[in-house]
């Protein structure tokens, strides 16, 4: 299949501030497609114009592909880096959320299929999403997120000492009681009763930057009140999947998660899963032969 384009745009956030993002529409579809917004780790990185073989793959199944560069995003000046201090799950999330909006506006993506996509803090972000916005997303996929920032912050490794303070003043700080309650508030765990739209997580257990225990209370949560929630964890696998095979099983449980909620296209799992140490934790239901 022919690649698509990758359209660089500017996306304006409800505050004013020029958001840098990058749209891929899939072959045929134009307008009103099923949309996949796809979240940045980091978060202080950030999404370039370019080949994306993500972009390409849920191009290549039917989806708008919409990824922006919320404040925090580095590479576009200081002042834009430093408009995401303090604002975890605050204005970092309602720069999202306004980048959905404007794909609606242009016709780009069908209102009623939009799914978030994210990795690291594009797991925060999701699993932040799902409390904060669930009539603007139909469903979400957080990869290794952390779901409270208290026992994130504790838990730091050794090897990222040398960012803490930077840390500390981008979120808050865990020693003071007004650190704490910020911190409390903005984490997901808290809210996880406001959290309605079916959900996949994925876990490496080998994680040393978020502990398997953030993505497995969220799901036991969301288990508890019956939202649909499927955790799939990987005993070999730290905070990023580099196994070929563990990722080739990612990534087919992915497509086929979108398919069920979103309506896209997916291939028959086959043998995609074998060779990989992909465990079904909770529900899974929906790949019929893990069933």
């Amino acid at each position: 299949m022919p690649l698509r384009p990758m359209l660089p745009v500017a996306i304006q956030s409800r505050d004013g501030l020029t958001l840098p993002a990058y749209v891929t529409l899939p072959a045929g579809r134009a307008r009103r497609s099923p949309l996949v917004v796809v979240v940045h780790g980091g978060p202080y990185d950030r999404d370039a114009w370019g080949f994306s073989p993500l972009h390409q793959w849920l191009a290549s199944r039917g989806y708008a592909v919409l990824s922006v560069n919320f404040r925090g995003s580095t590479g576009f000046g200081k002042a834009f880096t430093n408009a995401a201090d303090r604002e975890w799950g605050g204005r970092m999330q309602d720069d999202l959320d306004d980048g959905v909006a404007w794909a609606v506006k242009e016709g780009i993506a069908d209102p009623d299929r939009v799914g978030l996509f994210g990795a690291s803090y594009g797991g925060y972000a999701a699993l932040m999403a799902a409390a904060r916005s669930p009539d603007l997303y139909n469903c979400f996929i957080d990869i290794c997120g952390p779901s409270d920032l208290l026992s994130f912050i504790a838990r730091i490794p050794p090897y990222w000492h040398s960012w803490f303070a930077m840390i500390l003043r981008r979120l808050a700080d865990p020693a003071t009681m007004e650190g704490r309650k910020w911190l409390q508030e903005r984490s997901p765990l808290v809210h996880v009763e406001q959290m309605i739209r079916p959900m996949l997580i994925a876990q490496g257990l080998r994680d040393v930057r978020v502990s398997p225990a953030e993505s497995r209370n969220v799901a036991h949560a969301l288990l508890r009140r019956n939202v649909p929630v499927t955790l799939v964890t990987f005993p070999d696998e730290g905070h990023f999947l580099v196994g070929q095979r563990n990722r080739i099983a990612l990534m087919a449980v992915v497509e086929q998660f979108l398919a069920c909620h979103l309506g896209g296209s997916h291939e028959l799992l086959g043998d995609d899963l074998q060779g990989s140490s992909l465990t079904v934790e909770i529900g899974g239901e929906w790949l019929r032969p893990l069933s």
